[in-house]
């Protein structure tokens, strides 16, 4: 009904999150850029045990940045291992796989309305869970805050991005040694 179950990214714009936050954010100068589209509805009333399924729902997004981070790194490796000397290729798969790790990290932090948030207040029980919810309405703006001071980058995306990274060099260990000069 709302039209955006459709690939059509024009559909999922949103003018303060997609446009004016990142425009404010390059006019400041800031050291990163940060963004957000409409969000996708669910019907939560459909969903057999709504609380615990939402963690499945949050969980989606999150796993489709870490699948696609396993498919660049393998993309990354054949082309190395193939000596395919193409900066521009090297460089999108390396962007494909930081960028989807770094948007999984992000995604997961704890705090409503990010994935993390979804999946905390699934685990909490109702009533902690009810409280934790009246959050998400403060959630950007806390997110935001922790972003500025460092907070996020030094104590959540680092340790966290580098537990993923040595997750993904696992997994594709076998074939880098097969590709391996």
């Amino acid at each position: 009904m709302l039209g955006r179950v459709t690939l059509n990214p024009l559909k999922h714009i949103d003018p303060i999150g997609t446009v004016l936050i990142p425009i404010a954010l390059v006019l400041a100068s800031s050291p990163f850029l940060v963004g957000y589209a409409k969000p996708v509805p669910v019907r939560f009333d459909q969903l057999r045990n709504p609380r615990t399924d939402m963690i499945w729902v949050a969980l989606a997004g999150p796993g489709s940045n870490f699948i696609q981070a396993i498919l660049w790194a393998v993309f990354w490796i054949l082309i190395l291992g193939f000596d395919v000397n193409e900066p521009f290729l090297i460089s999108m798969a390396k962007a494909g796989v930081f960028w989807n790790i770094g948007l999984l990290v992000f995604n997961l932090f704890p705090l409503p309305p990010l994935d993390g948030g979804r999946i905390l207040a699934g685990i909490l029980p109702r009533r902690q869970a009810l409280m934790f919810g009246k959050l998400e309405p403060w959630g950007f703006f806390i997110v935001l805050g922790l972003l500025f001071t460092g907070v996020i980058s030094q104590w959540w995306m680092m340790p966290l991005s580098d537990f993923f990274i040595a997750i993904l060099r696992a997994l594709t260990s076998p074939l880098r040694m097969v590709f391996s000069p």
